[in-house]
């Protein structure tokens, strides 16, 4: 059965209904040497906005923080209708300390700025960008807590941080009656699952809904680069900024990246589609994902993405992707899951898992 953005979800252990596909506004502004001009931008929002979906994702610096304004004004005529998400902590001013981290002055300076670019008296979600390692994340709790209290913000959520912290703060919020967290944004696509281990399972347990950034692994999957690539001149990340040398800066373009591929382009010709729906169907169908953010320049990349809604897989090829992107989830979940683990506290007794 296939999917269209208004079949919504919600949004982890909360009652806000969100589209099943959230639209990335980074591409929103040229700053970064790879985004769309504003009149393309407008065609995006609009043409996402037109299928029924609601959830847009932005950031406070995302391309120097003219994805925030641009989105301020496409959402101008039906504010009330969208769920619009940013996030603080990344460092908004180089050179002061104070304009990036996740400590009450930083949050709030980036809030006033946020409602300023957006034009609107809310955020309906606003996730800590990057975990700092240095703020108390009672200060953190708090302020966010702040925030709702005063209607600034609606919902808290969380990225780039590590399972078990995630689970320290929303016990803390829990037991002094703070406002929780109630998403969780990570990377997650084919090439990169390792949020299975910990990330996923504690987002389960403790009431997050997982917002999937990068579900074609920064274009990696759509089939686009070939071996030649691996033994191209990495480009210099000082002066080269484009999607494709970014990846081939980072090392993210590896012999088991474009196996993973091939596989991926066989089950689309299977299919008679595209590479890139193929990739982004697969965490779309994950039921510990609420919702892959999707990111385009143009509407034809849009309209290809939107096009993973109607994927369906058949069980073999569910199970080739699954053998071509398995990971080790590693100790102690591998030794909980297997034979040995399983009859230690059970025996030969046949014992249904909690639903």
């Amino acid at each position: 059965m296939s999917l269209t953005l208004d079949t919504y979800r919600l949004l982890g252990r909360s009652g806000l209904r969100v589209s099943p596909l959230a639209l990335g506004a980074a591409t929103f502004g040229t700053e970064w040497d790879w985004g769309a001009e504003p009149d393309e931008a407008r065609k995006l929002f609009d043409l996402y906005v037109e299928r029924g979906g609601n959830f847009i994702d932005t950031a406070s610096t995302y391309t120097n923080g003219s994805s925030e304004r641009l989105l301020g004004e496409f959402a101008r005529g039906n504010r009330q209708s969208l769920v619009l998400a940013t996030k603080f902590s990344t460092l908004r001013r180089p050179g002061d300390p104070n304009s990036g981290g996740n400590h009450r002055k930083a949050m709030f300076a980036s809030v006033e700025a946020s409602l300023r670019r957006l034009n609107t008296d809310y955020l309906d979600l606003l996730y800590l960008h990057v975990w700092d390692a240095m703020t108390p994340v009672e200060e953190f709790l708090r302020a966010m807590d702040d925030l709702v209290r005063q209607g600034k913000v609606l919902y808290a959520g969380i990225c780039n941080v590590p399972a078990w912290q995630v689970s320290r703060m929303q016990t803390i919020a829990d037991l002094r009656g703070w406002s929780p967290l109630v998403a969780l944004q990570t990377e997650y696509n084919l090439a990169e699952r390792s949020g299975e281990r910990d990330l996923f399972p504690m987002a389960r347990e403790m009431g997050l809904g997982v917002a999937a950034f990068s579900p074609l692994a920064g274009g990696l999957l759509t089939g686009k680069y070939t071996r030649a690539d691996l033994t191209a001149p990495k480009p210099d990340t000082d002066t080269d900024s484009t999607r494709k040398e970014f990846n081939l800066a980072n090392g993210a373009l590896t012999e088991r990246t474009l196996a993973l591929a091939d596989v991926v382009k066989d089950i689309a010709a299977e299919q008679g589609t595209t590479p890139g729906r193929i990739a982004l169907a697969w965490p779309l169908q994950n039921p510990d994902v609420t919702a892959p953010i999707i990111g385009a320049r143009t509407p034809a990349q849009l309209e290809d993405n939107l096009g993973a809604l109607e994927i369906e897989f058949t069980p073999a090829q569910c199970a080739r992707l699954e053998q071509a992107s398995a990971i080790s989830l590693g100790f102690p979940h591998d030794f909980l899951a297997g034979e040995r683990g399983r009859t230690m506290n059970s025996g030969d007794l046949m014992i249904e898992p909690r639903r």
